[in-house]
C-alpha cells in the first residue's frame, strides 16, 4: 500500500475533478452529505469550487488524503463562523472513496482537522452525520460527544427521510 499524504487542497483541475468523483461516488453510494442522487458532474464541480474558493479566501480549510496523484478522501473544517463563535470550527463533508475505506483515511484526516483548529485557536468542534448509515462509530471513536438526534432532519440521497445526530467535541489549546 502507498503512504496516504494529508494536506489543505488547493484548486487545480486534477484536485477538482477528484473531489468531483469522489463526491459523486459517495452520494451514489449513500452518503448523506447534503445531495440527492444522481448528483451531475455540474452540481458536483460548482460545490468544490465555491467550496475552493472560499478555503483560499481563509475561511475553511478543506483537507485532502493524497494517494499517489488521486485525492482519496476529503474533510471540511469550517472556520467562518458568527462573531459570538471565534472558539469553534465545524467539521463538514467526510469523505472516503470506496476503494480506499477502513485504511484509517477518515481518522488520519479528522486527526489532521483538529490539528489545524487549534492552530486557529478554536477549543470546540462540532459535526453532524446521518442517523442511518453515518459515521457515528467513528466519531465516538475519536471522542465525540452526542449531543441528540433530531428526527427526520433531511431526505436520503435515494429517497427517505432520515434523522442526524449532532456531536462536540473539546480541544486542548495548541502546543
Amino acid at each position: 500500500m502507498s503512504t496516504i499524504q494529508i494536506a489543505p487542497l488547493s484548486d487545480t483541475p486534477d484536485i477538482r475533478a477528484g473531489l468531483n468523483e469522489m463526491l459523486i461516488e459517495t452520494v451514489a453510494n449513500g452518503g448523506s452529505v447534503s445531495f440527492m442522487h444522481p448528483l451531475s458532474a455540474d452540481d458536483a464541480n460548482a460545490f468544490w469550487r465555491d467550496s475552493l474558493s472560499s478555503a483560499a479566501r481563509g475561511e475553511r480549510i478543506v483537507l485532502g488524503a493524497i494517494d499517489g496523484d488521486t485525492v482519496v478522501g476529503t474533510v471540511t473544517l469550517q472556520l467562518k463562523l458568527p462573531p459570538n463563535q471565534p472558539h469553534r470550527a465545524e467539521i463538514a463533508k467526510m469523505m472516503t472513496r470506496v476503494s480506499h475505506r477502513k485504511r484509517g483515511i477518515a481518522t488520519a484526516l479528522l486527526r489532521a482537522a483538529e490539528g489545524l483548529a487549534r492552530q486557529h485557536g478554536r477549543t470546540m468542534l462540532v459535526l453532524d452525520t446521518a442517523e442511518d448509515g453515518g459515521a457515528s462509530e467513528l466519531y465516538e471513536g475519536l471522542g465525540f460527544q452526542l449531543s441528540g438526534i433530531i428526527p427526520d432532519y433531511a431526505v436520503k440521497p435515494h429517497g427517505g427521510l432520515t434523522g442526524t445526530k449532532i456531536y462536540w467535541k473539546r480541544l486542548g489549546q495548541a502546543a
